[in-house]
């Protein structure tokens, strides 16, 4: 059976994740060096702080430390995938995941993409539920400052810019349910200019090998295991559109036939589930989740 693994991003997160992996010796040992790397500990705010982890400077890391694990326990069991996808700081686990670069690398971008997004304060965000597609578009078209940052299901977006701009183009369109999203801001959004600029000076720094499983990008759905281009793709993705919509509707092209959310949620699921019919989801993001996989 081919197979898919998909990492959720910011807004998976919930107090307590990871925690049960702490028995398992390589992953207590992944925690102790994540600590190291960042300066605090991923399982003191997992455990505690609720506060800190909706924080996107806790968010993305502890996400990817925990999701990272959740992979290593899964090859650890002879699992290997087809493809991989991640949506939007899931992507850094899924490079990870197909060898791209290592565990340490990833979490040194992750730790500089949360702090450089954390700092954002211009803008937000909105997502639309139920809508006109075409209707969306053209109000989008004539309204400066918005675009569609998230593209999830063919009835979901995440559209983002300023409030004034979002407000009109709510205000223009015929839409289920609105609802703000709480962040700092207009993440995946070309708002999003200078941190990714600032980032891309760190990335520009960073080798990417091939990958040794094909990987879809965020903004560029179409999978491929050059390391060049996975790179081009991260670097345009704080201030481009997430298309998991199209990367969904990817998933069959391949041959793919189950995919598995590693980490917290059921979300990634739930839209691939409404997308492609035919592709049977699994969740990973426990420790007895990964014994019933087996």
């Amino acid at each position: 059976m081919k197979t898919a693994w998909i990492f959720p991003g910011q807004g998976s997160q919930v107090l307590g994740m990871g925690v049960d992996l702490l028995a398992i010796d390589s992953a207590k040992k992944t925690f102790n060096r994540a600590a190291e790397i960042l300066g605090w500990s991923v399982v003191d705010i997992c455990q505690n702080d609720e506060v800190k982890l909706a924080n996107t400077r806790y968010t993305q890391p502890c996400l990817y430390v925990v999701e990272s694990i959740l992979v290593d326990l899964l090859k650890q069991q002879g699992l290997t995938p087809d493809v991989v996808a991640g949506h939007s700081l899931g992507e850094y686990v899924a490079l990870c995941a197909a060898g791209v670069f290592d565990f340490e690398t990833g979490l040194q971008l992750v730790k500089r993409r949360a702090e450089l997004m954390g700092m954002a304060s211009e803008g937000g965000m909105t997502a639309l539920l139920g809508f006109d597609r075409s209707q969306l578009e053209a109000a989008i078209a004539d309204t400066p400052d918005v675009v569609i940052a998230n593209d999830n299901s063919a009835a979901q977006v995440v559209i983002s810019g300023t409030a004034a701009g979002i407000a009109t183009v709510v205000s223009q369109i015929k839409v289920k349910r609105a609802i703000p999203l709480n962040v700092s801001g207009a993440f995946h959004s070309p708002m999003m200019a200078t941190a990714a600029t600032e980032f891309g000076h760190l990335l520009a720094a960073i080798d990417f090998d091939d990958a040794q499983i094909p990987v879809l990008s965020n903004v560029s759905p179409i999978a491929t295991t050059k390391g060049s281009k996975l790179k081009e793709h991260l670097n345009s993705q704080i201030t481009g559109s997430v298309r998991w919509r199209e990367i969904s509707l990817q998933l069959p092209e391949l041959g793919i036939q189950q995919a598995i959310e590693v980490g917290p949620g059921k979300v990634l699921g739930g839209l691939i589930k409404r997308t492609c019919e035919g592709i049977s989801v699994v969740q990973v993001g426990t420790r007895s989740d990964l014994e019933s996989i087996l």
